[in-house]
């Protein structure tokens, strides 16, 4: 008895199999040329992107690379104006984001908002910063450290505080020190007293050893005088 049932169970499971490779088969059959169609169009496509990828979108990276090298050279040496907009010759750095985006790499961004906001061109500077999306924590931080400059700059003070504790944030190491003082300053300036003695005092508490740390005190008893 118990043979018959197993002899019943592998039929049935060899008759449902039947049924769906007659089924598949018969799909297969009714609609191959579709099928077909979307392999070819699929594999086209793979096609496309990849001689895309090494045709034009690495060659022209190169070539970013390339132009932007003597921006950056004058924004290394603190020619502000120069790495931004170039002298005729080469290009600066706000052609290359003009012609090339960020093929010559995200750095060009995060320079471009730099000599921005040396040059007083804060709206520019924010344009540019905020289309940095480099991956390393620290120049993330100085990113949006810059933002809150520029912020400063347009005497937007909320938004500047934000964008100092989000740096502050994001780089928990002594270059954090140096946000948190800004931020409490920005508070301060706000009339929110609270949040500018909490900077002050995590900077006390977690980076009393940075340059900021040394002189935290006077921040603390100024920010509690008033």
């Amino acid at each position: 008895m118990a043979k018959e049932k197993v002899n019943e169970k592998e039929l049935l499971r060899k008759e449902n199999l039947e049924e769906t490779v007659s089924k598949t088969d018969k799909f297969y059959n009714e609609n191959k040329k579709t099928i077909w169609t979307v392999v070819c169009v699929l594999v086209v496509l793979a096609l496309a992107v990849f001689a895309y990828v090494k045709l034009v979108y690495q060659p022209k990276c190169v070539e970013a690379a390339q132009q932007a090298f003597p921006a950056e050279q004058s924004f290394a040496a603190g020619e502000f104006e120069l790495a931004l907009n170039g002298d005729g010759n080469v290009l600066g750095l706000a052609d290359i984001i003009s012609e090339y985006g960020g093929k010559a790499g995200a750095a060009v961004y995060m320079e471009a908002g730099v000599c921005a906001l040396q040059l007083g061109q804060y709206e520019d500077a924010l344009a540019y910063l905020k289309k940095y999306n480099g991956k390393e924590p620290i120049l993330a931080a100085r990113a949006l450290a810059c933002q809150g400059d520029a912020y400063v700059g347009l005497e937007k003070f909320n938004e500047a505080a934000a964008a100092y504790d989000k740096a502050a944030s994001k780089a928990d190491n002594v270059f954090a020190a140096a946000y948190l003082l800004k931020a409490g300053i920005v508070y301060e300036q706000l009339g929110d007293k609270a949040k500018a003695i909490s900077c002050y005092r995590t900077i006390k508490e977690k980076y009393p050893q940075s340059v900021e740390g040394y002189e935290i005190d006077k921040y603390i008893t100024r920010a509690e005088a008033e």
